[in-house]
């Protein structure tokens, strides 16, 4: 818990706001980019192919309590500078530090650069934008995979860039964030079912599982407001999904708008065929602008939880 006299949820809301209006500036490294430099190191030091699949799953998780140690260790640190700062100072440095780990305008920001020119009738530039968001092949995509993986990648990332990391920096102060965002990191980068990170990444995978099921299903329960039909979907639908999170956002998001999400996806050259999320027809360019209004809603109705949490927050 922040070291501040502030009820901790309202450190939080006052970070979302400030990542929300202001962003990070693209002309700096953000530390996400530092966090994930220390797991390529560690990967590369502890992921040889020649090594046994028991041996490489032993070192994944150590590598993952390293992350959580040297994560965790820095949000302590920087916790406990800045309650020998006076209050505005230290508030400052909550706010900012706490708004490095949250992606709220980050995400609508991606998003919509594919909503401009999908809507406009550039396909090209669309697809060009969408591949910036997910890792799926996108050379040869139409107008409404574009829509999907657009999306898909605004319902599951609202997840992982807004409600798990305030979820965690409202129970765990800035080490909780810190260390979601470490794990989320490493998931992304080796948490893969591919030989190669198979058995390394095992326990990235498993751990950001596990810090991810509890705001998985809150983000579910937000984007479900944008629509009746969002309720209806979700819990239908959201366990079809590989994954024990991403299901309850996507779901959600198809029931909203009454899209249907899912479906055949292709990486690398290989065709994925997923459970389809809804019953309804493919999204188009406008479902998307719709899709950023459920969002802009959802993040509403999350920064109003976070005050009206500060006036129950212990003292």
């Amino acid at each position: 818990m922040p070291a501040s006299s502030l009820p901790t949820p309202w450190i939080v809301a006052g970070a979302t706001l400030v990542e929300g209006v202001v962003g990070w500036p693209r002309h700096l490294n953000h530390p996400v980019v530092w966090i994930g430099g220390l797991i390529a190191e560690l990967e590369r030091c502890g992921n040889h192919t020649e090594w046994s699949a028991s041996t490489r799953r032993v070192l994944g998780v150590l590598t993952v309590m390293i992350l959580l140690v040297v994560a965790g260790g820095a949000g302590w640190g920087i916790e406990r500078l800045a309650a020998t700062a006076p209050f505005w100072p230290e508030l400052a440095m909550l706010l900012i530090c706490g708004a490095t780990g949250l992606a709220a305008r980050s995400l609508f920001d991606h998003v919509l650069a594919v909503t401009q020119p999908l809507k406009a009738g550039d396909l090209p530039a669309a697809r060009l934008a969408v591949g910036m968001i997910v890792g799926r092949d996108v050379e040869a995509m139409d107008e409404g995979e574009v829509a999907t993986a657009a999306l898909e990648s605004l319902a599951e990332s609202f997840c992982d860039g807004v409600v798990a990391p305030v979820f965690w920096f409202v129970i765990g102060g800035l080490p909780g964030l810190f260390a979601y965002k470490a794990i989320n990191t490493a998931d992304s980068m080796i948490g893969h079912m591919e030989p190669r990170w198979r058995a390394f990444g095992w326990a990235a995978a498993r751990t950001d599982d596990v810090m991810n099921w509890v705001p998985a299903r809150i983000a579910g329960a937000l984007i479900a407001l944008g629509g009746w039909q969002g309720w209806r979907i979700m819990w239908r639908d959201a366990r079809k999904h590989a994954s024990p999170n991403a299901g309850w956002t996507e779901a959600a998001m198809a029931g909203a708008l009454r899209v249907r999400l899912g479906g055949p996806v292709r990486y690398e050259g290989v065709m994925t065929y997923r459970p389809d999320f809804g019953d309804w027809a493919r999204p188009r360019a406008h479902d998307l602008h719709r899709g950023l209004r459920v969002y802009g809603v959802a993040c509403a109705v999350l920064m109003l939880l976070l005050i009206a949490g500060g006036f129950a927050w212990p003292r």
